[in-house]
């Protein structure tokens, strides 16, 4: 058994260690051919003959902050579930609850997509029109340089929303069964402190288990850099490295799915290749340190 764990585990290191080489070694050319830097250029992308030109910081903001948008609403929502579920719900209740959460995992993502541009964008059409008329002082919420934005509401704001139902089973299952691993000697000494059951979970359970929440939240933000469809249908191709989630914009996902047909040539292919890699990277990076959280607090 202890053979049969140690090569799986040595298999999964070769698999994604060739897909890293296979990336590596079809953006190199493309890399060497680009005249501008890779990291700042924020001009259109030029992948036709020699001289190209194309960089990422257009791709990193949007993929970024539409994850960040999406992390902010799933958190606390999928942290209310996770209570609710372990701490105050009867049995009979709980099951049916976690049942369909985990049930939403299991939905296609371009379901997702054609809700979130067919009913969601509609219907924040409204709300994101409000939010320009009497926030629009903040960056957040300013008049879009694309005015289609508001008439289809496919904004970041949106994407965010979309995607933060896509990944609050990931966060709440995590965070479910870390708060359920609660050692029940916590939760007996604070009740015969005379705590309340509030104070149970603000005590007992909410520090045993934020780390779980924590790592959870991290497998969210792997699941959410690398998602495609949902936010190719809802998202346009253009938008400006700001902060106003008015607008829209490509993430690296977006950005490789919209010009696979356009794949003919070496160059070409590497030059979206090398943004695979870079989100390859991200959510390497992303997902390592969540299990780090894990295995730390095992």
């Amino acid at each position: 058994m202890r053979t049969l764990a140690t090569g799986s585990g040595l298999l999964v290191s070769a698999v994604i260690g060739l897909i890293a080489l296979f990336l590596l070694l079809q953006a190199i050319p493309a890399l060497a051919k680009n005249t501008e830097n890779f990291f700042t250029f924020e001009g259109t992308w030029v992948v036709s003959g020699d001289d190209l030109k194309f960089g990422i910081p257009q791709q990193f903001y949007a993929t970024v902050l539409v994850s960040v948008i999406a992390l902010a609403i799933a958190m606390p929502v999928a942290l209310g579930i996770a209570l609710f579920i372990t701490e105050y719900a009867p049995k009979r209740v709980a099951g049916p609850i976690a049942f369909t959460v985990d049930l939403l995992a299991a939905v296609p993502s371009i379901v997702y997509g054609l809700w979130g541009i067919l009913v969601l964008g509609p219907a924040m059409v409204g709300p994101n029109q409000w939010l320009v008329d009497n926030l629009g002082f903040l960056p957040f919420f300013q008049q879009p340089q694309n005015a289609a934005n508001m008439s289809t509401g496919g904004t970041m704001l949106t994407a965010g929303i979309v995607l933060a139902v896509m990944i609050l089973p990931v966060i709440t299952a995590v965070t479910r069964e870390v708060f359920a691993q609660t050692p029940h000697g916590h939760r007996e000494a604070a009740l015969a402190l005379g705590a309340s059951q509030w104070e149970v979970v603000r005590f007992a359970v909410l520090p045993f288990g934020f780390s779980g929440y924590i790592s959870g939240a991290m497998l969210g933000l792997g699941r959410a850099l690398g998602e495609t469809m949902a936010l190719l249908l809802i998202m346009s191709t253009a938008g400006p490295i700001d902060f106003n989630v008015m607008e829209s914009g490509q993430t690296f996902a977006t950005i490789i799915a919209n010009n696979a047909a356009e794949f003919d040539n070496p160059l070409k292919t590497g030059a979206y290749i090398s943004a695979g890699l870079v989100l390859f990277a991200l959510t390497f990076i992303v997902n390592a340190a969540a299990r780090a959280v894990i295995a730390r607090k095992a």
